[in-house]
């Protein structure tokens, strides 16, 4: 009877063991980060003093400026948000904050960087195959450069979500020359916001991949300077361009019916809607010496 209780004894003595031996992994697993259950790591929490991202954190340094559309599903990433067109497999829209100080940061390397499906998108987004062979470029829709200030947000941008089918001449020509204005003016005014995206409202040039990406006929930006109270918006043909950037210049309502896009609706309602009726062009000063650098070079690229 004695060898019986001995033995008793010993099993659960080793038993008991083997639990708290079991808790205390889990416990190091749970505070180091080297478990299988990521979602339980702990992050830093930001702060509104220096928030990681204005899709992290909301505070009156980061107002909302995102637009209003019937079309697609938002899904945000760390520094800009976009609406997906399931019907058209490309964004409708996406918008951010562009600030002289983000220009201002080194940027981060962009070799490496690969285009990919977007995993945030519920419906799938499409992919880099549906444009291989197709005669269109990959276009960025938030420009890879506009991002390089954080290597996760540039790394973002290569999400197929962020691309639409550009013709060449137009990917590098026009409308490179308009996201280098674009950082001209986040230099001069200190901070604007953009929306831009593919034109869906009217019926597109044709349909790509396995997927049916829809090429669109052209492609919009809407920009508001919120300091300095002014806005412009942009609608361009998606074909190379020879002519002035200004003459694709417009207000934002006149941007606003062609899109059916309600862009900046929290900033720009009741007694503030006069910068989206009114455009002064002569507050958006364009470099010439780009435009003939587009003409001469960049058409012919």
């Amino acid at each position: 009877m004695a060898k019986s209780s001995d033995s008793g004894g010993t099993i659960f003595k080793t038993g008991l063991f083997a639990i708290l031996a079991g808790l205390a992994f889990w416990i190091f697993n749970r505070s180091s980060g080297t478990g299988n259950d990521t979602a339980d790591i702990e992050r830093p929490k930001a702060t509104t003093e220096a928030p990681t991202s204005p899709a992290e954190v909301k505070s009156e340094q980061v107002p909302d400026y995102l637009p209003k559309s019937k079309d697609g599903e938002e899904v945000q990433h760390t520094w800009f948000t976009l609406s997906y067109s399931e019907d058209h497999e490309q964004a409708a829209w996406v918008a951010y904050e562009l600030t002289r100080k983000q220009l201002d940061n080194k940027w981060a390397d962009r070799a490496g960087m690969l285009f990919r499906p977007d995993p945030s998108v519920h419906t799938e987004s499409a992919t880099p195959r549906d444009y291989t062979g197709s005669g269109y470029d990959r276009g960025h829709l938030c420009p890879a450069a506009d991002m390089s200030f954080d290597t996760t947000a540039l790394q973002e941008t290569f999400f197929m979500s962020n691309i639409s089918p550009q013709a060449k001449g137009f990917n590098t020509g026009v409308w490179r020359e308009m996201e280098e204005l674009a950082r001209d003016w986040a230099r001069k005014y200190e901070r604007i916001f953009i929306v831009t995206g593919p034109i869906l409202s009217r019926k597109g040039i044709a349909q790509i991949g396995f997927s049916k990406v829809t090429v669109p006929v052209g492609f919009y930006k809407a920009i508001y300077a919120p300091k300095q109270n002014i806005a412009i918006g942009f609608a361009v043909p998606n074909q190379k361009s020879d002519k002035p950037v200004m003459e694709y210049a417009f207000n934002l309502d006149y941007v606003e019916q062609l899109t059916n896009i309600d862009f900046f609706p929290e900033l720009m309602s009741g007694a503030n809607e006069t910068p989206e009726k009114e455009l002064d062009k002569s507050l958006w000063p364009v470099n010439e010496k780009r435009y003939n650098m587009r003409v001469q070079q960049w058409n012919k690229e």
